[in-house]
């Protein structure tokens, strides 16, 4: 018999999460099973024994996966089974990537492989908030040398209070919805959205969501002592050379620092400089000698080369590109560059450019969700593209990886706050990449405003994003928060904190910390700090283009909308669909209708008003209730001995009998010049209340003769 580990951490609120280990997944270096109600997630860690020969970084894998059958549903689909992540899948990945990579040992090198796999769910608690937890705990149990425990939670604050881990249900009511992840001592990784936050309420979110993530770090370590893990493998997966390390600190630290305090604003000329300083420390070598000290120089250079740039900006205040902390680079913009689609903007800030189209749509170009916990309809779409030549790199371009689904993903949450509810058409807002040096997804949200407001999208306030950086030395009090940070000063630095929002408050954010000891102090002033960056950038959109266009482009489809009482919609459809492809095949719109709350919602789409106008007359004309005494311009479909009938409204057909036709007496309907196809005015004159048939007449909108006049 298993007696598996088990350990339950209590929730303010009556829930409980129990972390299991030794009953499933044993060969793996470390397993969990965690649940949460009936929310069951198995986490597993294995890492090789070995780093692969010249590997100087942490090579980690993440993969998040949901089951279908967790939920009780089949996948879509030919084939019936699981096929490649989700975007969903994607992006919770991300989450716990971005929290686990900081807190491996410098120097281990090993390839680690993290799979996290939803088993169960119930459809009220939110599994991705405890993919970072159960990803943590597999680590905990392991003798993988990791510097945690981490933990993960999502913060809601729903009718004014922080809720921590919230439902489904509960998010649904929430003004923000953010996901944090620290260690017990330190914030590691926070993002998410919010409808025009302050500042303060986001720390006071992240201060919240810390208490939480303490009491399940605490549970961890408890875990890790019962399972006798505390002490680490011993690895080895570098081999330094300190005599070299000295050496090239020594002829290259201040060459190094010149360059960095230089405040070159070209970003390839300032990295050949950097670049020149090193192959000269390795000409005084030969071949065979370098075969073997290569890499290492290499290596040591690159902190040479980090150690300069973030001493020249902590003690002369001083950036590579010459800029001061709080300095944002030139900014320019232009709108409606490109003719074709709906709508275009050019953004460009230094050296990160991107050009953004807007497309708009109707009901058809709507995207399906169909995820295991998350069915639905997606109206507003943003996609992001960062091809090879935006960095001047020399390489083919492949398919969507997954940082452009996680940038894409944090411009679509900073802007889609900003569409009405009741937007008739389906947006479609694409950036593409054209240069990046800084925050490319930050361009992508300002270039999505412009590009919105030229297609003349009703967004409800333009809005901008920042990134923000910071140097910070270990053992010391000082430090910097850089506005609108280069790619060297993210690569190099200790923070990557991206902000958006509106005048009135923060939309969407996203931050990486790279360093233990990070104050709440120091993130309340990058989030002040951004905020004036914020505001600048702002006012260059808006000089650009102060508010949405008053109207669309000539070319862009015209949507109205109508609702009508539920039971019509059959009526609207027709058999078959019948009715609604008639009209479409006769006016040229597109018409779309589904029930929403109880009533018909009608779209009806098309390129010229014309056609929407006859669609809307013929819809009208279907959903009316014929009236006694009302006059109407029907059809003849069909002609008998004894009169005609009539369509006088769509699906609505009554007898023209043939004394209705004229004042005079006629044998045959034919007599009158009616036939089959012929457009006339009638009247109805009366409807049967046991049948519900319509009596027509044509000869009281006629002139009656007058008395004794020959009726001819």
């Amino acid at each position: 018999m298993i007696n598996p580990i088990v350990k339950t951490i209590e929730l303010p609120d009556g829930r409980t999460i129990t972390l299991e280990t030794g009953k499933l997944a044993k060969q793996a270096d470390g397993s969990v099973m965690l649940r949460m109600g009936n929310t069951m997630l198995l986490a597993t860690v294995c890492a090789a024994k070995d780093a692969v020969p010249g590997t100087d970084f942490m090579p980690l894998q993440v993969e998040y996966k949901e089951k279908f059958a967790a939920f009780g549903r089949f996948p879509g689909g030919f084939t019936k089974r699981e096929g490649r992540a989700s975007d969903y899948e994607i992006l919770t990945c991300r989450l716990v990537d971005r929290a686990l990579r900081p807190l491996f040992p410098d120097n281990y090198h090993a390839e680690v492989y993290v799979n996290i796999i939803l088993f169960s769910a119930d459809g009220v608690d939110m599994p991705d908030a405890l993919a970072g937890l159960a990803a943590s705990a597999a680590l905990s149990v392991s003798d993988i040398p990791f510097n945690g425990p981490i933990s993960e939670v999502r913060v809601a604050r729903i009718d004014g209070k922080f809720v921590i881990d919230p439902t489904f249900e509960q998010l649904e009511k929430a003004d923000m919805d953010i996901m944090v992840a620290a260690t017990y001592e330190n914030i590691m990784m926070v993002e998410g959205e919010m409808k025009e936050v302050s500042e303060a309420d986001l720390l006071e979110a992240m201060k919240a969501a810390h208490e939480a993530i303490k009491v399940h770090c605490k549970a961890q370590m408890e875990l890790t002592e019962e399972v006798g893990k505390t002490v680490k493998r011993e690895y080895c997966h570098e081999e330094n050379d300190e005599e070299l390390r000295k050496a090239v600190h020594d002829a290259c630290y201040d060459k190094a620092y010149a360059i960095a305090a230089s405040g070159n604003k070209n970003k390839h000329e300032r990295q050949d400089a950097f670049d020149a300083i090193c192959e000269e420390f390795k000409a005084q070598y030969t071949e065979e000698e370098l075969e073997e000290k290569a890499p290492l120089i290499d290596r040591y250079y690159h902190d040479v080369e980090k150690e300069a740039m973030r001493r020249c900006i902590l003690d002369e205040g001083k950036r590579l590109d010459g800029r001061t902390t709080t300095e944002i680079r030139p900014i320019w913009c232009e709108v409606g560059y490109l003719p074709g689609p709906h709508g275009s903007a050019i953004f460009t800030r230094g050296e990160t450019q991107s050009l953004t189209s807007v497309t708009l749509g109707t009901k058809a170009d709507e995207k399906t969700i169909d995820d295991v916990l998350n069915q639905g309809k997606e109206r507003f779409l943003l996609h992001y593209n960062f091809p090879p030549f935006s960095t001047g790199e020399a390489k083919a371009q492949r398919g969507v990886g997954r940082r452009e689904i996680g940038h894409g993903h944090l411009a679509w949450r900073a802007l889609k706050g900003q569409i009405p509810a009741d937007y008739p058409y389906v947006v479609r807002v694409v950036s593409d990449i054209l240069e990046s040096n800084g925050s490319s997804s930050m361009a992508t949200v300002c270039a999505g405003t412009l590009a919105l407001m030229d297609a003349g999208v009703k967004i409800k306030k333009p809005v901008s994003g920042i990134a923000m950086g910071l140097i910070k030395n270990a053992g010391e009090e000082k430090y910097a928060v850089l506005s609108d940070i280069l790619g060297d000063e993210d690569h190099l630095g200790d923070m990557d904190f991206k902000v958006t929002g509106t005048r009135d408050g923060i939309t969407a954010t996203q931050m990486d910390i790279k360093v233990d000891g990070l104050s709440y102090d120091i993130l309340e002033r990058a989030l002040n700090q951004a905020k004036e960056g914020r505001m600048h950038i702002l006012d260059k959109i808006t000089e650009t283009i102060a508010e949405p266009r008053p109207e669309l482009k000539d070319h862009a489809p015209r949507i109205e909308t109508m609702t009508i009482p539920k039971e019509f919609i059959g009526a609207v459809i027709g058999p078959g669909g019948k009715i609604i492809q008639g009209m479409q095949e006769e006016t040229g719109a597109i018409i779309s209708i589904e029930e929403v709350d109880g009533v018909g919602h009608i779209e009806v789409a098309g390129t010229n008003k014309k056609s929407i106008e006859d669609a809307m007359r013929m819809i009208k004309a279907i959903v009316a209730i014929p009236e006694v005494g009302e006059v109407y311009k029907g059809k003849v479909r069909s002609i008998m001995p004894y009169g005609a009938f009539v369509e006088f409204l769509p699906g609505k057909d009554g007898l023209l009998h043939i004394s209705e036709i004229d004042w005079k007496r006629l044998e045959t309907v034919e007599e009158a010049g009616i036939k089959e196809g012929d457009e006339i005015e009638v009247k109805l004159i009366d409807i049967d209340p046991k049948t519900g048939k319509f009596k027509l007449s044509r000869r009281v909108l006629l002139p009656k003769p007058e008395r004794g006049e020959k009726k001819k």
